[in-house]
């Protein structure tokens, strides 16, 4: 049996992992979380300081069971589930369940499913932070305290399986109100004239500096522009530069595959899962911009050796929300002189977008 027992996500990325491991390390994946809320109107103990009561489902007790036979024989448990509030609380819930000991337990976190990323990972672990953990309960419990009271209302009050949510219910709000704004709102019409001029050959269009109040104003303007000369009176010529967008988060990603591919939202984290956790591209939920200087100093040499010097200038980008979670970099290619990745036709053109 293997020294060295890691706990992952997925199954996909424990295959990838292990091929970066030696043969003291066993990677198993725990197919996400382990448990959850108990069902029905219990889970939540209100009275006790809202302290949530957790079960294993059903068809995760295999998983559990395996995951305790190996963790017993390990002399080292690695917790490698994603760095986020999900993944942070998914570790938690395995060190509870498997009553792992604490000095024998280590969790790691990566951004790239890369040899080195994994390597340097195990150099680096730290213990499960409590404060993510405690942020994805809050979250948790909200979800089912506002879930159980506001349901039962809908089904009432407007028909039976609709679902009210901690995020759901005040976005619908917001819609509620803004349309409300929409149908206050007192509309005005005003008119604008546009000249389509010729000279020495050459087309252009130009834009009248006043607009009209009604469409018979705008007609009078354009009668009384019958017959009449018209001149240019200067030309100005600025300079203009164009910088490129910045590196993707989880959100301009979803705008993009949209706009571009016409994927939706579930299909574009669907394929980007799949290329994550094939080792292609970094972790697909982040809202950073950021890159590291490692990422820099490859996009640079690949630019640099395809291109040439010249088109190469490293951009460095900050992100202006004061909530982003800086610790993952933005979304990028793992390896920037890979031109082909994804194992169908629609994960190689989100591949190519990114």
């Amino acid at each position: 049996m293997s020294k060295n027992l890691v706990i992952v996500e997925s199954p996909a990325k424990a295959k990838t992992i292990e091929k970066f491991l030696g043969t003291d390390f066993t990677v198993k994946s725990c197919f996400g979380h382990i448990r959850d809320l108990i069902k029905g109107d219990k889970a939540i103990d209100i009275a006790g300081g809202f302290t949530p009561k957790y079960e294993v489902p059903a068809d995760k007790k295999n998983v559990v069971s395996e995951l305790k036979k190996l963790a017993k024989t390990a002399e080292i448990i690695w917790l490698a589930s994603d760095e986020d509030r999900e993944g942070e609380a998914i570790s938690w819930h395995l060190s509870e369940v498997l009553g792992l000991d604490k000095s024998k337990t280590r969790r790691i976190v990566f951004h790239e499913i890369t040899k080195p990323a994994i390597l340097n990972a195990i150099e680096n672990p730290r213990t499960i932070d409590e404060h993510l953990v405690d942020a994805q309960q809050a979250r948790r419990v909200l979800d089912r305290l506002v879930g159980f009271e506001l349901s039962p209302v809908l089904w009432r009050k407007v028909k039976p399986s609709l679902s009210a949510g901690r995020v759901q219910s005040v976005a619908v709000r917001l819609v509620v109100e803004r349309e409300r704004e929409i149908d206050a709102y007192n509309i005005t019409s005003s008119f604008k004239v546009t000249g389509q001029f010729s000279v020495n050959g050459k087309k252009f269009s130009a834009d009248c500096n006043q607009s009209f109040t009604s469409e018979a104003e705008a007609e009078s303007f354009l009668k009384s522009c019958i017959g009449a000369a018209f001149q240019v009176d200067s030309v100005d010529v600025k300079p203009a530069t164009k910088k490129p967008a910045p590196p993707f988060t989880t959100s301009t990603l979803q705008q993009e595959a949209s706009r571009k591919l016409g994927y939706s939202v579930s299909r574009t984290m669907s394929l980007a899962q799949r290329l994550y956790e094939n080792g292609h591209i970094t972790y697909m939920r982040t809202d950073s911009v950021n890159l590291s200087n490692l990422a820099l100093n490859a996009a640079k040499e690949e630019i640099t050796s395809q291109y040439g010097e010249e088109y190469s200038k490293i951009r460095k980008y900050s992100t202006k929300s004061a909530g982003a979670q800086e610790a993952h970099e933005a979304i990028r290619p793992t390896y920037f002189n890979r031109r082909q990745a994804g194992g169908d036709p629609s994960e190689q053109r989100l591949y190519e977008l990114i």
